[in-house]
């Protein structure tokens, strides 16, 4: 999702969701349901149907007010967050398994090595992961990126940077184990 094309395409369905049209709505939910069902899974580090449900209904009742088409994608990940920190409030933490990835393969790398990056990510901080996510999963630049956390570029450099020599230790333990 991240041609020229597709980037228009998308305006274009948020235009006409903000205009009325459910069958537009429906299309960005087809569209964002499974990466932003990990993204929260990441998050919550747990099942995120529920607080899936609840963004959705924001994201329903708030797309109106959206005044730059184009920003969908990172003001969607910013009512996700903001959903996700507010069920996070007063929970216990619960085990992640390793294997709830958006369907479409990693390009470049071999299920095998994909599935080893995944399940490693599951030993990182959860800020740590959000940006790994929201970088290599979604794709988003840097600055959409400050947007969804709220935090300074310079913030976003550095979380990504101590995050991907983070990953690569898991990854060198994990296969130092076997």
């Amino acid at each position: 999702m991240t041609g020229p094309l597709d980037r228009i395409y998308e305006r274009v369905l948020v235009l006409r969701c903000q205009a009325g049209d459910e069958a537009a709505f429906a299309e960005l939910v087809a569209r964002y349901a499974p990466r932003l069902r990990y993204y929260l899974r990441r998050l919550l580090d747990g099942e995120p149907d529920d607080v899936m449900q609840e963004v959705w209904l924001d994201v329903f009742r708030g797309l109106p007010r959206l005044a730059d088409a184009g920003a969908f994608p990172a003001w969607l990940y910013r009512v996700a967050r903001d959903r996700a920190l507010r069920s996070l409030r007063g929970r216990r933490p619960v085990a992640l398994p390793d294997g709830d990835w958006p369907d479409e393969p990693d390009e470049g790398l071999a299920a095998e090595d994909a599935a080893a990056v995944h399940a490693a990510m599951a030993e990182l901080p959860p800020e740590q992961r959000e940006v790994l996510v929201l970088r290599f999963v979604e794709e988003m630049p840097y600055d959409d990126i400050a947007r969804v956390i709220d935090a300074p570029l310079g913030t976003v450099r550095s979380r990504l940077h101590y995050a991907k020599l983070a990953l690569r230790r898991v990854l060198e333990r994990r296969e130092q184990r076997g």
